[in-house]
């Protein structure tokens, strides 16, 4: 089979493509005939070594695929050959406190698609039966690549972390990117009043035209300036941030009394100061948020399904031309997803 896939750490001419053998299935494992792969950031942050995690090379990404059942190793159960599926992108141990408590998005034993285990940079790939998860009909293999991770991590940010409802305010920071315009949705369908930032007016106009009442180019203002001007100096109940650096810090002047922030990246900055002071005077939150849980995934496919939700796709690539979808990724000129077609 054809894997697009990287021996060293490095920049995008890293990843090449290749052929290797195909996966052959056992006891309670399938063979996914991967159709359509997302490119998430942590992808880049992989293959560069920013991450920090080991890999053994050569290295294969992809959390998020979707395809056709290939091949079934013993009993099959609901599924066959030749069904239609998503696969969930962790894989948990579901003995441990987390996992049993229905937290299983912290287990510490379980492993990823792309990072512990070969990813969807390929075109089949061998998964644990229980990650198979069936896909209808009327969504594309696109669609599901594109919805996991951006409308999973969506959700668990702004409903289960951030506690999102009717009648609040949000600032969502880069709405442009893949979770920033899935969380966009989410937030309309929470009933919410939708501030959105972006580094282009086009950007702004697509985020409005998925539910965004309020448009800040933080190329051309002050995003904190512009969130306080808008709600007369009060600020927002919830704040989604996923940039790091000097756009967390400058979030935090946007919090109202009793506010949130939820942090869920850190690519322009890992490390940063802030005051505590207004934390306490003002009784903000500051919440870390890691990735959805599986009952969350199936909730936001779920809606995908409904056509309740939407995936915002930028554009797709053909699996050898993975170097080049990381290179538009990483420019940070796209709205939605990239994805791979193997």
């Amino acid at each position: 089979m054809k894997v697009s896939w990287f021996h060293k750490h490095g920049g995008p001419e890293v990843l090449v493509c290749e052929e290797t053998r195909q996966p052959t299935p056992g006891a309670g494992e399938a063979v996914v005939r991967v159709r359509a792969v997302g490119i998430n950031h942590v992808d880049l942050d992989v293959r560069s070594g920013t991450s920090r995690i080991p890999l053994t090379f050569p290295h294969i990404l992809g959390r998020e695929f979707a395809g056709e059942v290939a091949a079934i190793g013993g009993e099959a159960g609901p599924l066959k050959e030749g069904d239609r599926v998503w696969v969930s992108c962790r894989i948990p141990c579901a003995t441990c406190e987390f996992c049993l408590t229905g937290r299983d998005n912290l287990c510490e034993r379980g492993g990823y698609f792309g990072m512990d285990l070969p990813g969807g940079y390929a075109e089949y790939v061998k998964v644990p039966l229980s990650s198979l998860q069936s896909l209808p009909s009327q969504v594309s293999f696109q669609d599901a690549a594109a919805s996991q991770i951006a409308f999973g991590t969506a959700w668990h940010v702004l409903i289960n972390r951030g506690g999102l409802r009717a009648g609040h305010t949000v600032l969502i920071q880069a709405a442009g990117s893949g979770i920033g315009s899935a969380a966009v949705q989410v937030a309309r369908l929470a009933g919410a009043t939708i501030f959105a930032t972006a580094s282009s007016d086009q950007k702004l106009q697509r985020a409005k035209a998925l539910g965004a009442h309020h448009l800040i180019n933080y190329s051309k203002e002050n995003f904190a300036e512009r969130v306080l001007d808008l709600t007369g100096g009060k600020g927002v109940d919830v704040i989604m941030e996923h940039i790091g650096g000097e756009v967390f810090t400058r979030s935090l002047e946007c919090l109202k009394m009793d506010g949130v922030i939820v942090t869920v990246g850190a690519h322009a900055g890992e490390v940063v100061s802030f005051d505590i002071i207004p934390f306490f005077r003002k009784q903000l939150r500051l919440v870390g948020s890691k990735n959805a849980s599986t009952t969350e995934l199936r909730t936001v496919m779920g809606m995908v399904a409904e056509g309740r939700l939407k995936p915002v796709i930028h554009a797709a690539f053909p699996l050898a031309d993975a170097a080049e979808a990381h290179r538009v990724v990483d420019s940070r000129e796209i709205f939605g997803k990239v994805l791979l077609l193997p």
